[in-house]
C-alpha cells in the first residue's frame, strides 16, 4: 500500500512507492512519459475550471456517461449505454452499461460495480445544495456552477439499479454536451461511504478512485505523477503498464526531454519549435482544430474599463496579425467571435477587430485617458490555447505603448490567477478557454454569463441579463437552426459591447516519438491513453 505524505502547499496527498528513479531505458520497456506543463490542485476534474486534472489526466482516471467522438464530433455511449431525451428536453433517463468496476487502489476495493447509486452521487454533490457532500471541497464546481446547474436541476433520481433519470426545470438542448464534459466524471458512492464513515471525506478529490484506464499510483507535488494501468478496465487492459506524466521541465527544457527520448509525448510544443519538431526523423508531430479559444479580458467592474467605448478603443491598439506571426507561426486562425470557427453556430459574418493605432490614440485623447495605466495578468505556463502567454502579454505591451497606454505585466499561475482576479484589482487578463463539447452554450455561459462571474470563469465580470436571456432561449429548443439564431444574437451583442477580445483559435498540437503508436489526439481535450503502444522497432538515428 503507497504511504501518503501530506503536502501543505496543495492540500493534496502524494502517493509514493518509491522515488522515480526510474531510467528512460525502464520507462521505455514498461511505459511512456508524457511531458507537459501546469500545477496540480485537485485529481477532482469537477472541482477544476482548467489544467491537468482536465485537460490530461481525467480521461485516464475517470469514465463519463458519455463521450464525444473525436472525428466525427457527435455523442457516443460511455458508461450510459443509452439515453432518452424526454419532456421536449427536460428530463434525460439514462441506461447504465452493465458489469463495470471501480478501480481497486491502495485506499479502495470495491465490493460491487458501477451502478445507479454511483452516477446519482457523482450529479447529486454537484447539483444539490443540500447534499452532504455539496460543501467537501469547498462547494465550487466551476464549470457547473458558471452554468446555474444548481438552480437547473429538478432532481437526479434512481429508479432501479441501471437507471437514472435527471430532470430540469427547463428544456435545455445542450443538457447531453455538458454531460460528455470531462467536468462531469463518474465517481465511486462506496468510496465516498467509506470515507464518510471515518470523516475523511477530503481524500475524495486527493486519492482518486474512478473506473478509467488507469489508476493514480504516485504523485509528486510539481515533479511528475505516475499513472498504473487497471486491469480490470471495462474496455480491456490498456496496452501500457504505466504512463508518468511529468511536470518538471517548462519550454525548452520539456522540448531537450523530447529530442533525448526522455519524453515520449509533448504536449502543447511551442509553435516557435515547429521546424525543429518536423527536421528531427525521429519525432513524430500531429496538428488538428482545436475548440478553444484564446482572449483578452476587460475588467468591465473597473472604470474606465466599465465603458464599450474605452474597451473598443484599446481594441484597436492590438496588432493581431503580429500576434499570429510571432507566437502561433501559421498554427491559428485570427478570432472574429467568442466561438471557435469549428463550431456549428459560428457567425460567418462576424468581423476581426480592427488594427488602426491612429484611431485608438484620437478615441483614447476624445475620452480624456491620454495617460492611461493597466495592469495585465498573464499566466505564465503554455496553455492549448496560447503556446507563449507571457510574450503575447509583451506584445499586447509594446502595442499599447505606441497609443500612449502604459501596460504593467503581472505573472500569475493556476488558482492563484482565479482567487486574485475576483479580487478585481486587474484590469486585463490574457487568459483562454478550451472544451471538450461540441454544443456553443459550452463557451458563452461558462465565460460571459452573470453566474460566472462567481464560479470564477468569467475573468471580465460583465453581466448583462439581456445576454443571459439570449442564451436561455437558445437551450429551450431542440431544432439547430433556432439555436443558431439565438447564438448569431449573442455574438452581435459581444461585438457592440466587447467586454472580451477574441485573439486565436489555435490547431492543437502534439509532438511524440517515432515508435509511439496509437495516441489519440482530439479536438475536444486530452482522449484516453488506453490504447497508446510502442512499435518494437530500432530507433532512428538523426
Amino acid at each position: 500500500m503507497p504511504k501518503i505524505f501530506s503536502t501543505l502547499l496543495l492540500g493534496l496527498s502524494v502517493l509514493s512507492t518509491a522515488a522515480w528513479s526510474a531510467t528512460p531505458g525502464d520507462i521505455r520497456q514498461s511505459g511512456f512519459v508524457y511531458c507537459v506543463s501546469g500545477v496540480m490542485n485537485t485529481f477532482n476534474p469537477q472541482l477544476a475550471s482548467s489544467g491537468l486534472a482536465v485537460d490530461t489526466l481525467a480521461a485516464q482516471l475517470y469514465d463519463r456517461l458519455l463521450d464525444v467522438d473525436p472525428y466525427t464530433y457527435r455523442l457516443i455511449p460511455e458508461l450510459a449505454a443509452s439515453w432518452e431525451v424526454l419532456d421536449n428536453g427536460a428530463t434525460y433517463r439514462f441506461h447504465l452499461r452493465h458489469n463495470v468496476p471501480f478501480q481497486t487502489t491502495g485506499w479502495f476495493k470495491p465490493t460491487r460495480m458501477m451502478n445507479a447509486d454511483d452516477v446519482v452521487f457523482s450529479f447529486a454533490r454537484m447539483f444539490d445544495r443540500k447534499h452532504p457532500w455539496h460543501n467537501v471541497g469547498g462547494g465550487n464546481y466551476p464549470y457547473f456552477d458558471s452554468l446555474q446547474f444548481s438552480d437547473a436541476v429538478q432532481s437526479v433520481k434512481k429508479l432501479d439499479n441501471d437507471t437514472v433519470e435527471i430532470r430540469l426545470n427547463s428544456p435545455d438542448a445542450s443538457f447531453l454536451w455538458h454531460l460528455a464534459t470531462h467536468y462531469a466524471p463518474v465517481l465511486s458512492a462506496e468510496y465516498a461511504d467509506n470515507l464518510g464513515k471515518i470523516n475523511r471525506q477530503e481524500l475524495m478529490d486527493r486519492q482518486p478512485v474512478g473506473t478509467g484506464p488507469f489508476m493514480l499510483n504516485e504523485y509528486r507535488t510539481g515533479q511528475f505523477i505516475r499513472l498504473a494501468r487497471n486491469p480490470e478496465y471495462w474496455k480491456g487492459v490498456p496496452r501500457m503498464p504505466q504512463v508518468v506524466v511529468d511536470m518538471g521541465a517548462g519550454g525548452m527544457g520539456r522540448l531537450s526531454k523530447l529530442l533525448t527520448g526522455e519524453c515520449d509525448v509533448l504536449a502543447y510544443p511551442a509553435a516557435s519549435q515547429l521546424s525543429i519538431l518536423r527536421d528531427d526523423p525521429r519525432l513524430r508531430l500531429t496538428l488538428r482544430p482545436g475548440m478553444n479559444i484564446a482572449y483578452l479580458a476587460f475588467n468591465t467592474r473597473k472604470a474606465p474599463l466599465d465603458r464599450a467605448e474605452v474597451r473598443q478603443a484599446l481594441a484597436l491598439a492590438i496588432n493581431n496579425e503580429r500576434l499570429m506571426e510571432s507566437i502561433y507561426y501559421g498554427t491559428a486562425e485570427t478570432a472574429a467571435s467568442i466561438l471557435p470557427r469549428a463550431s456549428w453556430a459560428y457567425d460567418n459574418d462576424a468581423r476581426i477587430t480592427e488594427y488602426n493605432p491612429q484611431k485608438a490614440r484620437d478615441e483614447l485623447k476624445r475620452l480624456g485617458l491620454e495617460n492611461l495605466h493597466l495592469k495585465l495578468w498573464v499566466p505564465s505556463a503554455s496553455q492549448s490555447w496560447n503556446p507563449s502567454p507571457l510574450k503575447t502579454a509583451e506584445l499586447i505591451q509594446a502595442d499599447m505603448a505606441q497609443v500612449g497606454v502604459r501596460v504593467t505585466i503581472v505573472q500569475v499561475e493556476g488558482r492563484f490567477q482565479e482567487a486574485r482576479l475576483m479580487e478585481m484589482n486587474h484590469d486585463l487578463t490574457l487568459t483562454g478557454w478550451a472544451t471538450d463539447s461540441n454544443d456553443p452554450d459550452s463557451f458563452f455561459r461558462p465565460l460571459l454569463s452573470c453566474a460566472a462571474i462567481n464560479s470564477q470563469t468569467n475573468f471580465a465580470h460583465w453581466c448583462n441579463p439581456a445576454f443571459d436571456e439570449v442564451l436561455h432561449k437558445a437551450l429551450l429548443s431542440q431544432q439547430l437552426a433556432a439555436r443558431i439564431d439565438r447564438y448569431d444574437e449573442a455574438q452581435n451583442i459581444l461585438a457592440q459591447e466587447l467586454p472580451v477580445l477574441p485573439l486565436a483559435s489555435s490547431l492543437r498540437l502534439q509532438a511524440y516519438r517515432h515508435d509511439i503508436k496509437g495516441l489519440v489526439l482530439s479536438p475536444f481535450g486530452n482522449a484516453s491513453f488506453a490504447g497508446v503502444h510502442r512499435d518494437e522497432v530500432k530507433d532512428l538515428k538523426r
